[in-house]
């Protein structure tokens, strides 16, 4: 690569959260000279936090696939107007979000009434809020009880409302800095803190409302009385 750079160096340096700007830079110009290897890397270490956003965002994989494929054509496309008064991480997501929105104001108006030949609910590969709780020495029934807890969590915050959810990912799952979602969302930086209360808020209560009707479940279950069969009548 140009400007004496090499990949492993800034790989490090960004997947650390802690990349030096003149790094960032390089690796701009490099994209923006069409290195394959700077795009490679790029794909690389951005397709999964992309792919994770847009599947929370438009609830269906195959089409945040297909859209996350479009962002990366977007941002190879538009990589030379980049002018870097942001991250070049804050113009991909903000690329992501722009993609997410067209998505679903055409699913708005043209696709309400079409019925899923198959629905797959299941989170897959995304990072989801209870993967930083994750602990490695865990026995199999913790597993268990940790995988059904990130699916009440992952159904919940399904049902988080826009454009609370997205304010609720970008800064609880993805990690940005406040300035940075306000970036993201053209807002300003009250409206990010005023949406991120309220979507903890009502994740908060959607995860207590489940909670209470599975306590309700299991507690009515508990009060059927147990049908007492003879014992002969056992064996047929």
């Amino acid at each position: 690569m140009q400007a004496d750079l090499t990949m492993g160096n800034l790989a490090g340096n960004l997947a650390s959260g802690l990349a030096i700007p003149s790094e960032e830079a390089a690796l701009v110009a490099e994209l923006k000279a069409g290195s394959e290897d700077a795009f490679a890397w790029l794909i690389e270490r951005y397709h999964q936090p992309i792919y994770s956003l847009l599947a929370r965002t438009v609830q269906d994989r195959n089409e945040a696939a297909d859209l996350a494929q479009e962002v990366f054509v977007k941002v190879f496309r538009g990589v030379k107007g980049f002018n870097g008064n942001s991250s070049l991480r804050t113009w991909i997501y903000r690329i992501a979000l722009r993609e997410a929105s067209n998505s679903r104001r055409w699913w708005t108006r043209h696709r309400q009434q079409e019925v899923p030949i198959e629905q797959d609910g299941e989170a897959g590969a995304q990072v989801s809020l209870m993967d930083l709780l994750v602990d490695p020495s865990e026995s199999p029934f913790d597993a268990v009880m940790r995988e059904e807890s990130r699916a009440r969590v992952e159904l919940a915050l399904g049902q988080v409302p826009e454009p609370f959810r997205m304010t609720l990912i970008l800064r609880d799952v993805e990690g940005f800095q406040y300035e940075e979602v306000a970036e993201m969302q053209g807002v300003n930086l009250g409206t990010v803190k005023s949406r991120l209360a309220r979507g903890r808020a009502c994740l908060k209560a959607l995860l207590s409302a489940r909670e209470a009707a599975t306590s309700e479940t299991a507690a009515s279950v508990r009060g059927v009385p147990r049908l007492e069969m003879p014992f002969g009548e056992e064996a047929r």
